[in-house]
């Protein structure tokens, strides 16, 4: 029944398709409301249905010969290669995948594996002799660097403390080519997810496959393959599901899809939603005070130069919103807002600020506006004083224990090193870092300073030309923020990372860089296996002030109400001096809308706590702290923080 959660149902869960451009349903079953079922129930009906109806969907298509309606020469190729004795002992999908790696194997003779493996060993060399001054306790220092068996143009630090990483399958392993399926249509133009578990360390063996659902798309070909949903708008739900909305058609310069899913942690499975009524290719989301996300923005159905001015709201207001860890949001529609927002240009910069309203700060400068939750209205902010900005970063400024009331945005113009900051309505330009740079990702940390990673002179030019992995080394310097908003540089990265970059904060306090599927495939280690990707840690200067770090031993089970006290316990109470909540990263293109660090307040003098318990106060409501699964760090009087506990804010 519609306006109900799907519950721990099997129908559906991570198998659906959609049937064309008019509407993109499912050609599954709906699931009806019922009594839930446990966990590992769901689970094994979820893989039970998911292999079902991939098979269905293998046996419904041939892996070779003619497709219907257009294809894409990669098609014809990968016909020919296929070896009708490894279609009969594998299956079609098996045999076209070993296909693929046949042609691929002869590309890398255009950009050969040795061009590769010396790119990578004169990025460790630069990179290690850029860094040999530097003192860690001053600017931290990279650490490690592992091959990843994702792209992570898309990333999230999930509450079960594992990350999850989505994008595309590679199509090209020539890195001065386009590598994704921005254009393509058909089976080639597919998403792909992964997770990592840190407590699993660094190897492949620590990361697990979470495939997207099985769709058919309004392409003109119908062929089902994992959901292309790279891309794509994201941010957490009050449960600590992602809600991830749009995609890929493919075709027509990249075109929008009404694909709407979510991504549970708790099953590790994906959901699939009713779909959007309108397409969105590089859409925005973020998630109000009432736990509800709104999504604005991205390429519609129609393709390239066209985005979309409709807002919608997921979940509409005539269902209940996902609260619970198993309110799986199941089969739910998303509704229209009443007000539009036609940005010019895709990607805005979302934040739900301490009002309780949305910002929607466009890259374009007369394009900076508020939206009302209540009466869903729309009006204008004043005009930023820098012109039009790409790719670049925007962040919530902490304000102590309430919620931002201002925001910091900075990069996406390499001739621009400014950086300007929205505060009571007004703008002022704040102080600059070292130079201008685009597709940079700038977090809070866990002691209120900022990290810059990444970045680039332009989209696919990091200062030698588009397409060309060479790349400036100052692009691959970090920068820090002081608490006084004083930037110095930082240490290099290995990999300079631009288009596709990202980075997050990790419950331990380091920081995994990842993203930019053109530097990854340029600097590959063997481009033969399946690991397309790599990751880089990066450990703050906090992690690198000598002796002990403080503990948080244990926080309250439960939710958390707002502007209560409740109590934790470390047995290094009498060095606490600061508790922070910071919420947890989702981003995608430098677009990170989940960001917020809050200052706790102590019930007690801070290190008198008795026993080693210490009493803090949540934030005072839900305007200042969206509800939902934030990190409690608990610091000592250098800033140095503990290990993170996860907390959730808000109750029903």
């Amino acid at each position: 029944m519609p306006g109900r959660f799907g519950g721990r149902r099997s129908l559906a869960l991570s198998v659906s398709v959609c049937l064309g451009l008019a509407a993109l349903g499912s050609l599954t079953p709906q699931a009806s409301a019922g009594p839930a079922v446990s966990a590992p129930a769901a689970a094994s009906a979820a893989s039970a249905a998911s292999a079902a109806s991939a098979a269905s969907a293998a046996s419904a298509a041939s892996a070779f010969g003619p497709l219907p309606g257009r294809h894409r020469p990669d098609d014809d190729r990968i016909a020919a290669e296929t070896r009708p004795d490894e279609v009969a002992s594998l299956g079609a999908e098996h045999a076209r995948e070993h296909a693929e790696r046949r042609l691929a194997a002869r590309d890398t003779k255009v950009y050969p594996q040795t061009a590769r493996t010396s790119g990578l060993e004169t990025l460790r060399t630069s990179q290690a002799q850029a860094n040999a001054r530097l003192d860690a306790a001053r600017s931290g220092r990279f650490t490690a660097f592992f091959p990843s068996p994702d792209f992570g143009v898309h990333v999230a630090q999930l509450p079960t403390g594992k990350v999850l990483l989505f994008s595309f399958e590679r199509v090209e392993v020539n890195p001065t080519k386009e590598t994704g399926p921005t254009d393509r249509i058909g089976r080639t133009n597919a998403g792909r997810a992964f997770l990592w578990d840190p407590a699993r360390g660094t190897g492949a063996g620590a990361f697990k496959k979470v495939e997207p659902p099985t769709v058919l798309m309004p392409d003109g070909l119908h062929v089902p393959r994992p959901a292309p949903f790279f891309c794509a708008g994201h941010a957490f739900l009050p449960n600590g599901m992602v809600g991830v909305f749009g995609g890929n058609v493919g075709g027509k310069g990249g075109s929008g899809a009404k694909l709407s899913f979510v991504f549970d942690p708790w099953t590790e499975l994906w959901y699939r939603n009713r779909d959007m009524s309108v397409g969105r290719w590089y859409p925005s989301v973020v998630t109000g005070p009432d736990g509800r996300q709104i999504i604005v923005s991205g390429q519609s159905e129609r393709g390239t130069g066209t985005p979309t001015p409709v807002v919608e709201r997921f979940p509409a207001l005539r269902h209940p919103v996902p609260w619970r860890p198993y309110d799986i949001p199941l089969d739910l529609a998303s509704e229209r807002f009443r007000s539009d927002a036609p940005f010019r240009n895709d990607y805005p910069h979302l934040f739900s600020l301490r009002d309780g309203k949305i910002y929607g700060l466009g890259r374009d400068a007369d394009q900076q506006w508020l939206f009302d939750l209540a009466t869903e209205a729309r009006t204008d902010l004043p005009r930023r004083p820098a012109d039009f900005r790409g790719y670049g970063s925007a962040v919530p400024l902490p304000a102590g224990f309430r919620g931002p009331d201002s925001v910091l945005v900075l990069g996406g113009d390499p001739r621009d090193p400014n950086t300007y900051r929205l505060s009571g309505g007004a703008w002022s330009t704040e102080e600059p870092r070292a130079f201008g740079r685009t597709q940079d990702d700038t977090l809070i940390l866990p002691d209120g300073t900022l990290l810059t990673v990444n970045g680039a002179l332009a989209t696919r030019d990091y200062g030698y030309g588009p397409f060309n992995p060479k790349a400036d080394l100052k692009y691959r310097q970090t920068e820090l923020r002081d608490a006084r908003g004083h930037w110095r540089l930082g240490p290099a990265q290995r990999l300079p990372r631009g288009y596709h970059s990202n980075a997050l904060v990790m419950p331990d306090g380091r920081v995994m860089v990842t993203g930019d599927e053109l530097q990854q495939i340029a600097n590959d280690p063997d481009i033969r296996d399946r690991m397309d990707g790599s990751i880089e840690i990066y450990e703050p200067p906090y992690l690198h002030q000598g002796g002990p770090r403080p503990v948080l031993d244990q926080v309250p089970g439960g939710e958390l109400a707002y502007d209560a006290e409740f109590r934790v316990r470390s047995s290094t109470a009498s060095r606490v001096r600061r508790a922070v909540l910071l919420a947890p990263t989702t981003v995608t293109h430098a677009v990170n809308t989940s960001q917020r660090h809050l200052e706790l307040r102590f019930t007690e003098a801070p290190g008198s706590g008795s026993g080693g318990s210490i009493g803090l106060r949540t934030p005072p409501g839900a305007a200042d702290a969206p509800p939902g699964y934030y990190m409690l760090f608990l610091l000592d009087a250098k800033g140095v923080p503990s290990t993170a506990k996860w907390v959730k804010l808000g109750r029903r």
